[in-house]
């Protein structure tokens, strides 16, 4: 079930891939003075809301296909009641994460020792590779398949406008008939999506649970009704977007009786550049030099104050 709600959020800020920053009070203010389009009214001569999502979808899905540049950020996120920060670099041949900080404090050398092994282990181990890539090959899949149901899944009207951002507040279609358990998710969540006019990009997309989802008439789980996911997507160098922010939180019970309680929140931050043909173990290299220099930070290239695609870290 939990793949369920994962795979939900990843396509929305995943090049965001799947969408995915807090804003100064001023512009928060602006937002709100700005009238909202009238519900019928087009962005562009002739468009309706639910053309221009089709249209944004549709320029997401070939820039993700053609975008395969790698990535060095910083990841933190709320673990088991802790807050954890990584060091992430993306790779030809997978993804390797640093743990770095532990509620703000520096790991012990024991936690090193740890990391050193466990990197090593992936680096040496091809099946290990061969997992972590055929696991992101399949979120890259599921990113795709939800993105292409979305404009058919829900009806779509406009909402505010901020320069090239459009606000489209989007519920379920009744005519949508879901046929997998992550479209039923899907088709069950109400909310907003800003999209990028100028460049055709999702830039946010947030919503809820309006109503108990249930998988095989309840047989195999639900989810329950209110359950919420926010991820923003950010360009993070000219023509590049990558998941910035990811928050879910989920209730609801699966197989046997077993509660799902998925409560996520993931910011990416310092995002530069890494070699596209970079190599696991020059990625291993690197993160060791991290942290070795444990009051070296990344360099603030790119820095966005709020997470990447389907390429998210969980090794």
């Amino acid at each position: 079930m939990d793949e369920c709600v994962a795979c939900l959020t990843k396509p929305v800020v995943g090049s965001a891939r799947l969408l995915r920053i807090p804003r100064a009070i001023a512009v928060t203010v602006l937002v709100f003075c700005i009238p909202a389009l009238p519900q019928n009214t087009s962005v562009d001569s002739g468009l309706s809301a639910g053309d221009l999502l089709r249209r944004v979808v549709n320029s997401e899905l070939k820039a993700q296909d053609s975008d395969h540049s790698h990535w060095m950020y910083r990841l933190k996120a709320g673990v088991s009641g802790r807050e954890e920060e990584k060091v992430v670099i993306q790779t030809r041949d997978g993804y390797l994460a640093r743990l770095r900080l532990v509620n703000g404090q520096p790991i012990t050398p024991e936690q090193e020792k740890q990391e050193d092994e466990r990197i090593a282990r992936i680096v040496r181990t091809p099946d290990e590779q061969k997992k972590q890539q055929r696991a992101q090959e399949t979120d890259v899949q599921k990113t795709e398949r939800l993105l292409k149901i979305l404009p058919d899944a829900v009806t779509a009207r406009y909402g505010e406008r901020q320069g090239d951002l459009v606000e489209i507040l989007f519920e379920p279609n009744p005519n949508f008939h879901p046929s997998s358990h992550e479209a039923a998710v899907f088709h069950s969540m109400a909310g907003r999506i800003w999209v990028n006019t100028k460049q055709n990009r999702l830039a946010e997309i947030e919503g809820h649970l309006v109503r108990h989802v249930k998988f095989a008439g309840g047989l195999l789980g639900h989810l329950d009704k209110g359950g919420e996911f926010h991820v923003k997507q950010t360009e993070v160098a000219p023509g590049y977007w990558e998941i910035t922010l990811l928050h879910v939180n989920m209730h609801g019970k699966a197989l046997f009786f077993k509660t799902v309680s998925v409560q996520e929140h993931e910011c990416r931050t310092n995002f530069r550049r890494v070699p596209d043909k970079l190599t696991l173990a020059e990625a291993a290299d690197q993160l060791q030099r991290q942290s070795t220099v444990k009051s070296a930070s990344l360099p603030p290239t790119a820095a966005v104050p709020a997470i990447s695609r389907s390429r998210s870290p969980s090794h």
